[in-house]
């Protein structure tokens, strides 16, 4: 049995051991409770921008070249992702090396020299770019999106920032981030794989026990919300219309969470969900159909993907709604339920061969105080049923909570017959 151990050194860094004795490799990962809904006004990307800058080298590394040969004498491969309410510092290491690692993103976290920053805003711009139309316009849906969901605030902008936020970020802005949230009490170390414990907390003590740092600033919580559907349509040149559906949704704290994991599954979790079938299987106006769950501190969405012809853009965004009415007012059968749930529990039991994802269920877990076993969520899915969808169904789909973005090339007279799409949802709903 997979067995995680925490520990609390006296800084308040919170140290987590998943053993995992059958495995050959570690994962070793430092999370932090700072993401893109910590980025002040007007300086968006800065979370994003400082996780880029750490590996431009440190006091003891001169550069990035010497971080990267420092991991892969260890067995590793170092790498980071910045998202709305976390940045995690990853690599695979070899067992043997553990302590090794932990030095080699130390001086990353607390030795780093800041240095390189213009070139990091050229590479930065270009990534950003990559969202972005010939004429400037934002075309990566789940901003677009974003924007729609929680307005006029952090969480609705941009994790990478605008070109004008990152061509203003200076050394000072990222000295300063840094200062504020890159603080024991706000970051969780995690090992998984093939160690023991007492040997990760002496090495975590020896290694992060001089770290120090305030608390973190609090974060502005979600107040706004549009009470009606919102739509927002782009022109782009290209073949298709990429469209998402996204729904308002619930935090991840919510007690009807674990129900909209299992209706993701439903309506687009794979080649016997719904929507996939009815898109792709029947109608063959799709090539797949892709559905998300983002879940915050207070908040959260249900998202839908697809893209398809501008001439069948219509119909598609028909069917999903369709498919929507249908799973908040009609039980789900005990068969296909049954199909969906077990399929998410042996997904549950796979996930034990893989340090990467019990790294990430304990320790992001442990910074989003959301610890969970894989035995909890697998009796907690057990105990879902068809009247727990639907409510939880009625709860995320509610026409107001809709916000549909459409990117591509349509033409006129489309926003409108997807608008009377969308009343026509409101209602019947």
């Amino acid at each position: 049995m997979i067995r995680p151990f925490t520990h609390t050194l006296s800084n308040g860094l919170r140290v987590v051991c998943v053993e995992m004795p059958h495995l050959h490799a570690v994962e070793l990962a430092i999370y932090l409770k700072v993401g893109g809904r910590n980025d002040p006004s007007g300086k968006e990307g800065l979370s994003h921008f400082l996780e880029h800058i750490l590996f431009r080298g440190t006091e003891d590394f001169p550069g990035s070249l010497e971080i990267e040969n420092a991991f892969e004498a260890i067995g590793g491969a170092p790498n980071a992702a910045t998202d709305a309410e976390s940045t995690c510092y990853y690599s695979r290491i070899h067992p043997d090396h553990v302590r090794r690692g932990m030095e080699i993103f130390a001086s990353m976290l607390l030795r780093p020299k800041l240095a390189g920053i213009e070139i990091e805003k050229r590479i930065i711009a270009e990534e950003a770019r990559e969202d972005l139309n010939e004429r400037g316009e934002e075309i990566n849906t789940d901003t677009i999106a974003s924007r729609l969901l929680w307005p006029r605030h952090p969480l609705g902008m941009p994790t990478i920032g605008t070109l004008e936020s990152i061509a203003a970020t200076s050394r000072e802005d990222l000295a300063e981030h840094m200062r504020r949230f890159y603080v024991p009490k706000s970051a969780v170390v995690v090992v998984a794989g093939p160690v023991r414990s007492h040997e990760v907390f002496t090495a975590a003590m020896e290694v992060y026990g001089d770290w120090q740092g305030q608390e973190q600033p609090t974060v502005v919580p979600v107040t706004k919300r549009h009470l009606a559907p919102q739509m927002r349509f782009v022109r782009d040149s290209d073949s298709q219309i990429n469209l998402q559906l996204a729904f308002l949704g619930i935090s991840r704290v919510d007690r009807h969470f674990m129900s909209q994991r299992l209706l993701r599954r439903l309506l687009a979790g794979g080649g016997s969900s719904r929507l996939h079938l009815r898109l792709r299987e029947q109608l063959g106006i799709v090539y797949s159909v892709e559905g998300s769950i983002g879940a915050y501190d207070e908040t959260g969405c249900l998202a839908f993907d697809l893209s398809t012809a501008p001439e069948t853009l219509v119909q598609a965004v028909e069917v999903v709604l369709e498919e929507m009415i249908r799973i908040t007012s009609v039980p789900v059968p005990a068969a296909e339920l049954d199909r969906v749930r077990q399929s998410y529990i042996y997904d549950l039991e796979y996930s034990r061969d893989s340090a990467y994802e019990m790294g990430g269920r304990y320790g992001w877990g442990e910074l989003m105080q959301v610890v969970r076993n894989i035995e909890e969520d697998q009796q907690e899915a057990n105990g879902v049923t068809a009247d727990d969808l639907l409510e939880t169904a009625r709860l995320v789909c509610a026409p107001e909570n809709l916000r549909l973005v459409a990117v591509g090339p349509w033409k006129n007279g489309m926003k409108k017959q997807v608008r009377e799409v969308v009343e026509r949802y409101s209602g019947s709903f």
